[in-house]
């Protein structure tokens, strides 16, 4: 049986962080993977890198699949993207359609748009903790810290998503990826 407890160490976050070379947690966050049929538990350390808080690295799914964020403990922002389709019918990565930023909290849910980019984030002072159904196929080479439904390439070439989120004045403040070339207005909203 694969081991079903996984660790994204600040080295592994350098890829998609507002400023890299900053100093940060030696764990960004702790992922325990289920399945659908146990889920999956994802666990954030609270805190900030140089002022961008804790977030998980970010993702799409590869296919149609349906995913539920249950908000277990602390409070944080799901941060989710739509990227346009060219003429071609194909997702241009670097062109947003549009952005959500869904405040949460201990037991609130999120359902994941079919096709949109995701991450959660922990702007609380103690960790977040989710729980979510997403499928793992243990077979996978590293099934745990990257699933093969999850596309990571995005994030990981456009330095994140299309908005780093950081703390000013006790607040969340939204400032656009200048990776990307197309980056509408971030929506707020509860969940």
């Amino acid at each position: 049986m694969t081991q079903p407890y996984a660790a994204r160490k600040h080295e592994d976050m350098h890829d998609v962080l507002m400023h890299p070379d900053a100093a940060g947690p030696a764990i960004h966050y702790y992922m325990i993977r289920g399945g659908r049929e146990k889920t999956n538990i994802t666990v954030w350390e609270p805190g900030t890198i140089n002022g961008e808080y804790i977030k998980s690295y970010g993702h799409y799914h590869r296919d149609d699949i349906q995913e539920t964020y249950t908000i277990l403990q602390g409070e944080g922002i799901v941060l989710l993207q739509e990227r346009v389709i060219g003429a071609d019918g194909k997702m241009i990565d670097d062109e947003i359609a549009s952005v959500r930023a869904i405040k949460v909290k201990a037991g609130d849910r999120v359902v994941i748009p079919l096709r949109a980019g995701h991450l959660a984030i922990n702007t609380g002072s103690t960790w977040l903790v989710t729980s979510d159904d997403s499928p793992v196929n243990f077979s996978e080479k590293d099934a745990i810290s990257k699933p093969g439904h999850a596309d990571y390439t995005p994030y990981q070439r456009l330095h994140g998503a299309a908005y780093y989120v950081v703390e000013k004045n006790g607040q969340s403040e939204f400032i656009k990826n200048p990776h990307y070339k197309t980056v509408p207005e971030v929506q707020v909203e509860e969940a």
